[in-house]
């Protein structure tokens, strides 16, 4: 299947899927439409809430395309990369209205960025999660700020450190990321939907400014995040990326 970015308007819930064959990672292309379909369905009028997916079964979203990656020659072009992520965070942040997440599968680097940004997600229990930017020499600073936001720095710092193991996701939901974990993609789509549904009779000013104040200190973001990803830019022209790269291409 090619890639894609979608939205489906259902019972006033505003579904958007995106999709990428190489376990759903994300292009910069794929980036862009997810930040304008984001927007798009904040000032939908049709919509009262919003439930972020992806397409398939096993993984959420392994992050960031490596394609891209190896191929990045210079500081400023690793900046424009790595703000894709920033840009989709921020989007979401920014959105007035509810994001549900719906974590089917594996969560890897940038993934747990988006599942993070999150105002209400829910997973199944092979939602496991790995931050493995240390891997190859850089780090999570892009989507650092999201998941200390979410799970705390104690453990946001545990799992950037630890970059080699996935955690499972009854430690995802111990620490705040998960709110349910369902058996199968089944369960977890029915509670998403059931869920989602009953938010819609809800009053959609209370449920913005609810947002807005549960997001209360993150007006800094559209900076901070893009200085994070100039780090991220200049570590990955780095001669330990570069040669960890190498095993890659």
């Amino acid at each position: 299947m090619d890639a894609y970015v979608k939205l489906n308007i259902e019972n006033q819930v505003g579904y958007i899927e995106f999709f990428h064959p190489e376990h759903n990672s994300l292009p910069s292309n794929l980036l862009t439409k997810l930040v304008q379909t984001i927007a798009d369905a904040g000032t939908n009028d049709d919509i009262k809430v919003i439930v972020l997916k992806s397409g398939g079964n096993r993984t959420f979203c392994a992050g960031a395309s490596f394609k891209e990656l190896v191929n990045i020659n210079d500081e400023e072009s690793g900046k424009v990369f790595f703000s894709g992520f920033a840009n989709v965070i921020n989007a979401m942040r920014k959105c007035p209205k509810f994001i549900i997440g719906r974590i089917q599968g594996k969560a890897v680097g940038g993934g747990i960025g988006i599942a993070s940004a999150t105002d209400y997600c829910m997973a199944t229990k092979y939602a496991t999660i790995k931050l493995s930017e240390l891997n190859i020499g850089i780090g999570p600073f892009v989507v650092g700020p999201a998941i200390e936001r979410k799970i705390g720095l104690s453990a946001m710092s545990q799992i950037a450190i630890d970059a080699n193991s996935f955690y499972p996701a009854e430690w995802a939901i111990k620490k705040g990321l998960y709110t349910n974990v369902y058996e199968s993609t089944v369960e977890l789509d029915d509670a998403v939907k059931s869920f989602a549904e009953s938010l819609c009779n809800y009053n959609s000013e209370a449920m913005k400014e609810m947002k807005s104040m549960f997001w209360k200190g993150t007006e800094g973001w559209d900076n901070l995040l893009i200085e994070r990803a100039k780090i991220s830019g200049r570590l990955v022209l780095s001669e330990f990326t570069k040669e960890t790269l190498k095993r890659y291409k």
